[in-house]
């Protein structure tokens, strides 16, 4: 019998997680870490860290996948586009009770040495998270 790696679970934890805290009327929130396949706002990052708020008022186009987490979001009244690697999610949380969940860090890989980090990944046709 052959052995196939399965798929993570981190990203179905981390929609459940989000789908929890509107259930409950919670703003959810990712810690992240950040490194050079992570495109954030730099000036907020701390000692290779960033806390996020990824609810449906700050964040337009949030998808979450196995591979990468993205949104555009407004900084300091800027548009950014946003792009972290799911492995990199430290954890997930309700911003009014600190309620959430933790991961250990995997850190990303390009597949191969033609992708580069910054560079935006491809976008699949996935399921939209609506609320």
């Amino acid at each position: 019998m052959s052995e196939t790696k399965s798929l993570s679970t981190k990203p179905y934890l981390l929609r459940a997680l989000y789908e929890w805290c509107y259930d409950n009327g919670y703003t959810p929130h990712i810690a992240v870490w950040v490194n050079e396949h992570t495109r954030v706002p730099m000036q907020f990052v701390q000692d290779n860290q960033i806390v996020l708020s990824i609810s449906a008022a700050a964040t337009k186009d949030l998808q979450i996948d196995a591979e990468w987490i993205s949104f555009h979001a407004r900084f300091q009244g800027e548009s950014q586009e946003i792009w972290i690697p799911t492995g990199h999610v430290m954890g997930i949380f309700a911003k009014e009770t600190g309620e959430g969940m933790g991961f250990e860090v995997e850190e990303w890989q390009p597949k191969d040495a033609a992708e580069s980090a910054p560079a935006k990944p491809k976008k699949k046709k996935n399921l939209k998270l609506v609320k």
